[in-house]
Parts: structure tokens; sequence; C-alpha cells
């Protein structure tokens, strides 16, 4: 495997990353700008309207058909939200041209349908294609109504307005329901070019060669677009409130939700992040075979690492007779790790754990494309074996020091009308 990342003018970085067992290639482009509640709906709309026609393929189904035709290659649009900023882009995969049955150059057909879904968007006076357009923005809305149906990943979003309150991180990666009925076409259209122009920007090629002509495509085409990068904070660690916070809902369901946010001030991720896998993040962590299978307390529990806020976030479903027990015990957990309680084999088992899902990174181009986009943004480009070492060499006494770090900041809880008193 061969790793090279250029820098282009105007922040915007070139990653290729060539391995040559694939027979396939993968094209992501990231813009990563702040995260705002009054334009993530119109940026991700934005970016989502791109991957459904552009100035050369007008309409969704010409599109697709030019897709079938290079044999099933693939484009599509995603969002998400990495601490204080959204993450949105495009991301293409097609068959490499030496598997091409009639010798069709797949690879060049590709690399134009992609610039011109970047540079040659089907927008005019302003706007995008109506039709390519509405498709989006309902399809946004939807998503948004399913977020808000699934009540765990609802208990999540309220939890972390809770614990990042006054941050960008407080904020949603779609926006609102009202913020996003309120995108136009035209302001669509405007927080694209808005991206082009302003965003950090960030280019993965995953392929088994290497292709100049690449690289050279997006050093052509971005030296027509006046550059004004805007700075993004890739890491903003989150400051403990003075007291613990508690904010609390009542819905029509049927099985309690209670997250607790912790705040921590240690600088060795690779020990956090141990501590996390060996408190709940697997099935033979603490929590799941302490909280749930041992005591009975909860449907489900588990903690995760919200690394670039400093936060680790425990989410349990629960009865709302057994809520506080839950918590006690959560809390008594974390003390057992604070006291050295760490046995031989739970400490063998996260790193087991760890390793199993480091060793699964170069298995597809898509995720050598996010593994090296988490090492730009974590200020690093360690290969998965370089990063096994750094946990490999955590010890005991790191995780004590990790798990003494945690601060409970702020607690959410979505309670069920049924059980009320």
């Amino acid at each position: 495997m061969k790793y090279n990342r250029t820098e282009l003018v105007g922040n915007i970085g070139f990653t290729s990353v060539i391995d040559k067992k694939f027979k396939t290639a993968c094209l992501t482009v990231r813009f990563i700008t702040k995260l705002s509640e009054d334009t993530a709906a119109a940026n991700l709309t934005g970016t989502d309207v791109i991957t459904y026609s552009n100035g050369s393929l007008k309409t969704f189904s010409e599109l697709n058909e030019k897709l079938s035709s290079l044999y099933g290659a693939s484009l599509s649009s995603f969002s998400g939200k990495r601490g204080d900023v959204q993450v949105l882009g495009i991301s293409s995969a097609w068959l490499l041209n030496r598997y091409a049955i009639d010798g069709e150059d797949v690879e060049g057909e590709m690399l134009s349908v992609v610039r011109d879904s970047i540079f040659n968007p089907n927008a005019s006076n302003g706007k995008f294609d109506e039709e390519s357009f509405r498709i989006t923005k309902n399809e946004l809305l939807d998503r948004i109504e399913a977020e808000i149906n699934n009540k765990r990943g609802y208990a999540i979003s309220q939890a972390t307005k809770t614990a990042f309150k006054g941050e960008p991180a407080e904020f949603s990666s779609y926006g609102t329901k009202e913020t996003a009925e309120a995108v136009t076409s035209e302001k669509a259209y405007s927080a694209y070019m808005n991206l082009l122009r302003t965003a950090l920007i960030e280019i993965h090629y995953v392929a088994p060669e290497e292709n100049p002509s690449v690289l050279e495509m997006f050093r052509e085409n971005f030296a027509k677009i006046e550059r004004v990068p805007e700075k993004a904070l890739l890491k903003n660690p989150s400051s403990l409130k003075n007291e613990v916070v508690t904010e609390s809902e009542e819905f029509d369901v049927r099985q309690c939700k209670m997250v607790l946010n912790f705040k921590t001030d240690c600088d060795n991720i690779y020990a956090v992040k141990m501590l996390n896998t060996i408190w709940g993040e697997t099935p033979v962590s603490k929590l799941f075979m302490n909280v749930r299978e041992k005591l009975s307390l909860c449907y489900y529990c588990a903690s995760r690492v919200i690394q670039s806020k400093g936060t680790v976030m425990v989410d349990v479903g629960v009865e709302r007779k057994n809520i506080e027990k839950a918590k006690e015990e959560i809390l008594r957990q974390l003390d057992e790790i604070r006291n050295g309680n760490i046995t031989d084999e739970e400490f063998e088992s996260a790193l087991r754990s760890i390793d199993n899902s480091l060793t699964s990174i170069g298995d597809t181009p898509s995720s050598y494309s996010a593994w090296y986009f988490d090492c730009f943004c974590e200020g690093t480009t360690l290969t998965p074996q370089e990063k096994f070492e750094k946990y490999s060499s955590v010890t005991k006494d790191d995780i004590v020091r990790a798990a003494n770090s945690l601060n409970l900041d702020s607690i959410y809880i979505m309670y069920d009308k049924e059980e009320q008193v």
C-alpha cells in the first residue's frame, strides 16, 4: 500500500492510496465547514442535488442510465458531523478499465461524471434544477422525520444538545424540520457555491494504480474558483459544566432512555478508547455484563467516545423504575476501573476488539478513504498497524488515569408516559 497527500491551493488536500489488490477505484470529496443550525439543511441539500443530475446528464434517470452502462458504477452523497463541523460530500466507485469487456474507458467516463457533478451542476439563473431539488429536499425531510421516530437516536441527539449547549456541536447535521422546509432551490445552490469557495476540502482517491489525471482534474477546476477558505475546528474539546445538568422529556414510548455525558481532559486518546472498550463498547464490557446481564437493569447499555469534543457518552434503554439503579451501577462500574479493577481478560479482550476493527481497514477502497480522513482530522498519518501499536503500549495505569479524568457533565432522560405515577 502506498499513501501520499498533496496540498492544492486554498486548503484543498488530495490524498491517493494505491493498493494493487483492488479491482475497483473509489473517489471521495469531502467539504468541511462550521456546523450551524441556519446553514446545515441548505448545505446538505446542495451537496445531495449534485448526485441526482448535472450539467451534462440533466435528469436522475439519465444519470442512473449512465452509471449502469459503466458496469454499475456508483455516485452518492453523504453528510454528518464531527464535533463542531459539518462534513458533506460525494463518493463514487467504479470498475477498473482492465476488467471492462469491450475495453471501455470506465475511469475516464466516471471522472467526467464526477467533474460535471461538482463543477458543472444542473443549475441556471442561480438555482438548481427544480426536479432534482424537489427529490433531495423531500428525502431530507424524510430523514429528519425518521430521526425523530428513532427514539434511541433522538435521545442521543437531545443529549448532545444538552452536553454541548452553546457550541456548534449541539446542532444536527440535518438542520431542523423548520430550516429544511425553508430551503429553496436558490438557497441550496447558494450554499453549495459557498462550500466550493469557503469549505476545507479533502479529496481521497483509492485505486490499484496511480492516475495523475485525477489530481490534475481537481487542480485545474478548483483553479477557476476564487477560494476563500474559512477556519474549521476539527478538535474543540467541550468544557465541563459547573454542575451536572439534567434534561428530560416525556413520550408515548414503552421504554425509557437515559444518556449520561462525561467530559475528559485526558490527552492520551488511546487510553480513553481502551477505557471505553472495557467500560461499555463491547458485549463483554463491564456495562453490558453487569448492568444488563447480571443485574437486568436495562435493555441495552453502551458507551462511545466523541473524540473531537473530549466526551464519553453512555446511553441506556431502561424501565422507569430502574433509571436510578442503572445510573448508580454505571457510575459504580466506572469506579471499578478508577480503582484499578481491570482483569487481564478484560484488558486483552479490549485489545482484541480494537485489533479486529483495525484489521478490516483496507479490505475495501472506501475503508481506506474513511481511515485516512479520520487520520487527517486527528493530525496523524498512522497506518492501522501503527495505531494498534499505540493501543498496545497503553497500560492499566494509563486506563485508570483516563477513568479518573472522566467527570459527569449532563444527563438526558426520555420518560415513558405510560408509567408516570
